[in-house]
């Protein structure tokens, strides 16, 4: 055999492994789920083609008046939190920022210009205030990961050399951000209303981190709807973004962040890594019954964890609002500020970055009351 056939020959080889690897990698190793054939979670509402899910209700100037029509005292607020690297944020995921150059550029010109830029590392959409957006939350099928409206993810990535995925396609965050929200927001105070359930101390800012079914940290249907009646606010509706007040993200809220040193931001992180209060699979089931395009609130995921409302299922809500119907989800934000405020009810406006084939996106709400 000549060194030129020897040579074609592994590459043949090398190829054939190449394409082997793909087809074994179909199917992800470990617990597999085909509710989403059983239960017709595709095509979408919006349609077999669709890839912005809930954003489409802003299409609908009915919502826009909807919202703009709760805004009484035309005063704002911001509710992204700060983005720093001492943050809480899960698992080993990371903001790290410099300033290259010190400064970056200049002096140039008469008038001695200089300038600085910035260089960030970190996940793009899922750190601090974070969208998830239709590349983030999928379900593993016997078909492979599937994602909002059916989509396999080995069907969407977008490859650039030697097949690295570069991004995922029809899944990109970009597809939402085309449209963004303008809704009705509703700020569901569940601390407040555990207090008044006698079920929280007057001192106490947080509903507990829930370990098991019926635990108070976990927000159910007749939660919502019993918040909702005792706020006095109109029912949920079509169109409309939902924030949960779980308390939890006021142990680094935006009016003490700054001010905190580094031994009280890394208790912040502790507290963060424990879990979270938050929705149970009800309350998410009811408020997509109800039609809504955004659930939000002040921790990670906004589901409760460890503990759910039904065992043996990691962060339902997630699966259920995103991958099956396509109604996304804000997480991190700084509801203490809507709280202390007394804004109950506003209009939001919320535009994720276009960024081509990126999971999520960063950002800075702003709510108008």
């Amino acid at each position: 055999m000549t060194r030129n056939v020897r040579v074609m020959v592994a590459a043949v080889g090398a190829a054939m492994l190449g394409i082997a690897g793909v087809a074994s990698a179909q199917v992800v190793p470990g617990v597999q789920s085909d509710k989403p054939f059983q239960e017709n979670w595709f095509p979408s509402k919006w349609g077999k083609d669709d890839r912005a899910g809930s954003a489409n209700h802003t299409k609908n100037s009915a919502n826009i008046k909807r919202a703009l029509a709760t805004i009484k005292q035309y005063k704002s607020l911001t509710i992204g939190k700060f983005y720093h690297r001492e943050a809480p944020a899960f698992g080993p995921r990371g903001w790290q920022m410099t300033i290259p150059g010190t400064p970056t550029g200049g002096p140039f010109g008469k008038n001695a210009l200089t300038y600085h830029d910035e260089l960030v590392t970190t996940e793009i959409g899922q750190i601090q205030t974070q969208f998830d957006g239709p590349g983030h939350i999928g379900v593993n099928t016997s078909k492979g990961p599937m994602f909002y409206n059916g989509v396999l993810s080995w069907d969407a990535y977008d490859r650039g050399a030697g097949g690295r995925v570069m991004g995922m396609g029809p899944l990109g965050v970009e597809h939402v951000g085309e449209l963004g929200f303008v809704c009705r927001i509703v700020v569901l105070d569940a601390v407040a209303y555990r207090k008044s359930q006698g079920k929280l101390s007057a001192s106490e800012e947080m509903l507990p981190i829930p370990q098991k079914a019926g635990d108070p940290g976990i927000v159910t249907a007749d939660d919502v709807k019993a918040m909702v009646k005792a706020q006095g606010l109109a029912e949920i509706g079509p169109g409309d973004c939902v924030a949960l007040h779980t308390g939890q993200g006021n142990s680094w809220s935006n009016d003490r962040y700054k001010k905190m040193d580094s031994a009280q931001r890394a208790a912040a992180r502790a507290l963060f890594a424990q879990g979270e209060p938050g929705f149970g699979i009800s309350a998410c089931q009811y408020m997509a019954s109800r039609d809504i395009a955004l659930t939000m609130g002040d921790t990670s995921a906004n589901d409760a964890q460890p503990g759910g409302e039904e065992d043996g299922y990691a962060v339902p809500c997630h699966t259920e609002m995103q991958t099956r119907r396509g109604i996304w989800n804000l997480e991190n934000v700084d509801t203490k500020t809507m709280i202390d405020a007394k804004v109950h009810e506003g209009a939001m406006i919320w535009a994720p970055l276009k960024i081509i084939g990126a999971t999520g996106s960063p950002g800075n709400p702003m709510v108008l009351y």
